[in-house]
């Protein structure tokens, strides 16, 4: 067993027990009552749902109906997709204790650790929760919103009139230092330095790295072998953070998060360091670049349409809440036509009914986080960047679910969409935007990214 000081023991300790071979075995599936699905091998299935999920939906959903079953490697497991507001509030409101989530992302332990909100169920979830939840409640994001402030702004005075570069890569930067000054609250520039190009490798790793979990021996070679590297050096950095922070004289006039975090439960009941380690990598891998490819499609379509850019650049400059109104919906409307996760997930741990059909336990199902965004009858005029969607009102229901919903809706909602304002009020007040040349969305890990970057020109106003 690793000792909390033998960083590297407890980072190899991490990888083989949240293997998705060894975490968490669910009973065979009977695939003779399911709803219907292609009949191509497993891998085959597997590359088209995480290498070409933008495509792969859409055609599932025509050729299949509303509900469809893909089977996934290892193992040829079934997950089963629904695509109707009204089947993703059955899933919502289904039981946590039937609707596991933790067992659904489970492809994600080895990085995020099997302490990570998004990998718990039933009570250690809700406990966690309960611990988090204070450092982003309203009161927490006010204190949070002058830092981030200073980030960007710190960000946007060094471009250059005249400029053309990808939005993407400048927002991956600014997010990166937001997550590691407001959430890590590290400040010091010579740690900064050595934290973010290792943030920056286990945000960026490609669909086959995490299929690649399911099959051990591979992180022996190759890709595989520098992944696992990387964590170990990573986990090092941010042991020896929390250890120093934990006897900080200052901690408790700290507002960053991970000083919260350390303050928050009593005796028993706090979080240890490899809790906080597993809470702080989750936080940083569903909130990094997840905002910065929204930040980068909302610019990229602001920089299509002068009209909308002005009325924006107005907002901005108010800064009042009607303001800051118009920039939260062009990010809302980023997220909605730009789906940066392709689905919600759960496992059965019973056996459960969703739209008519009878599930049998050890099913995985989830809602299509694009096909709902893309439907006509949830959004009239899909194709079209139309913000006025957010202003006043919000979509109906179960149809617009970037932050997925129920009582596992992602904790930094709120969050990403305070940063998400701020940077745009900043960039806005500061030059006029142009877009250059059309993207499209290309898979980068879970997520998804414009495959040019999102390219802008940036003109001081």
């Amino acid at each position: 067993m690793a000792t909390l000081y033998d960083v590297s023991g407890l980072t190899d300790e991490r990888m083989r027990r949240m293997s998705p071979g060894n975490h968490g075995k669910l009973p065979p599936v009977d695939l003779t009552g399911l709803p219907p699905g292609p009949r191509w091998p497993v891998l085959v299935q597997t590359a088209g749902l995480l290498r070409f999920r933008h495509r792969f939906h859409p055609y599932m959903r025509r050729k299949y109906g509303d509900a469809f079953t893909v089977r996934l490697a290892p193992g040829g497991r079934p997950l089963v997709f629904f695509t109707r507001p009204e089947h993703a509030k059955e899933i919502f409101a289904g039981d946590p204790e039937v609707f596991h989530a933790g067992k659904a992302n489970g492809i994600l332990g080895p990085i995020m650790g099997e302490h990570s909100l998004l990998l718990q169920d039933g009570a250690e979830h809700k406990r966690a929760r309960k611990l988090l939840m204070p450092a982003f409640n309203g009161h927490a994001l006010r204190e949070y919103q002058d830092l981030v402030t200073e980030v960007a702004r710190a960000e946007v005075v060094g471009w250059r009139d005249g400029e053309q570069f990808r939005a993407l890569d400048r927002m991956n930067a600014l997010t990166l230092e937001v997550i590691l000054r407001v959430v890590f609250g590290v400040t010091d520039e010579r740690r900064l330095a050595a934290l973010r190009p290792r943030v920056h490798k286990t945000v960026n790793i490609s669909p086959a790295i995490l299929l690649g979990w399911g099959y051990p021996w591979l992180q022996k070679y190759g890709p595989w072998k520098a992944t696992v590297d990387n964590q170990r050096e990573l986990d090092r950095l941010m042991y020896a953070e929390i250890r120093e922070r934990r006897t900080a004289p200052d901690l408790a006039e700290r507002t960053d998060v991970l000083s919260r975090l350390i303050l928050q439960g009593e005796g028993a009941d706090r979080l240890d360091d490899t809790e906080l380690r597993d809470q702080l990598v989750t936080l940083l891998l569903a909130g990094h670049e997840t905002t910065a490819s929204a930040l980068a499609w909302a610019l990229h379509e602001l920089g299509r349409d002068p009209a909308l850019l002005a009325r924006c650049q107005q907002a901005a400059t108010t800064g009042d809440a009607d303001g800051d109104e118009l920039l939260e919906a062009v990010l809302k409307e980023s997220m909605r036509l730009h789906p940066i996760i392709p689905m919600v997930v759960r496992t059965l741990m019973k056996p459960a009914t969703i739209a008519g059909w009878d599930l049998p336990a050890g099913t995985t199902v989830g809602p299509s986080i694009i096909i709902a965004h893309q439907r006509e009858d949830n959004h009239p005029d899909p194709e079209v960047f139309r913000p006025e969607r957010f202003v006043g009102q919000n979509p109906p229901p179960n149809t617009w679910i970037p932050f997925g919903g129920g009582v596992r809706r992602c904790i930094g909602a709120g969050f990403s969409l305070m940063e998400g304002v701020a940077i745009l009020r900043e960039v806005l007040t500061a030059y006029d935007v142009s877009a250059v040349g059309p993207d499209e969305p290309k898979v980068r890990n879970i997520t998804s990214v414009p495959r040019h970057g999102a390219r802008i020109r940036v003109t001081a106003r």
